[in-house]
């Protein structure tokens, strides 16, 4: 990626284009990678607005990305995911949908979708962070798995390897928490 080593030697001088470049390629790139792993879109821009922030301070604190600038806001985003996540889990919070209607069977058929997303959040949020990467980028991005091996930084064995051990997980948490209705 001749390209991204040259942008990323031209935001190194904090140059407005080439940061307005990488903001204007990465950002979709990476806000469907945290959307996927929140599901809510107003916490998924924030978050991904997070990431080109500690981009900047990265670029001025000179512990910007050396090699691939694409792997290092996708490693930053899932640091940033974990962080929000964690501090979810320690003040529990309830959602409540604006979008609710006062019909009888749109609330229940809502409802049941909430739950349900509510249960697939909480599968993925009880994955090891490298399997949330891996399920997010290959489902959430639709990224092939030599791709997602390249941002990760693992072989593309060991992708599969999570891949494979994610979907697992997935399905037995999902199937536990289908019994328990």
């Amino acid at each position: 990626m001749a390209d991204e080593q040259a942008l990323l030697r031209q935001a190194h001088r904090m140059d407005a284009n080439a940061l307005a470049q990488i903001h204007d390629l990465y950002y979709p790139q990476i806000f469907r990678y945290i959307i996927f792993r929140v599901g809510d879109r107003q916490v998924a821009e924030d978050l991904t607005s997070d990431v080109f922030l500690r981009f900047l301070d990265a670029l001025q604190g000179r512990s910007s990305p050396l090699k691939s600038l694409r792997g290092w806001l996708y490693g930053v985003a899932g640091h940033i995911v974990s962080d929000y996540h964690r501090g979810r889990y320690r003040s529990k919070q309830v959602d409540l949908d604006d979008d609710l209607t006062n019909d009888q069977a749109g609330l229940e058929e809502q409802l049941d979708a909430n739950l349900q997303r509510e249960q697939l959040q909480a599968a993925v949020a009880s994955l090891t962070e490298e399997q949330q990467s891996v399920i997010a980028l290959r489902f959430g991005q639709g990224l092939p798995i030599k791709e997602v091996a390249s941002i990760i930084d693992k072989s593309e064995g060991a992708v599969k390897q999570l891949q494979v051990r994610a979907l697992g997980a997935l399905a037995r948490r999902l199937s536990l928490q289908g019994g328990d209705q």
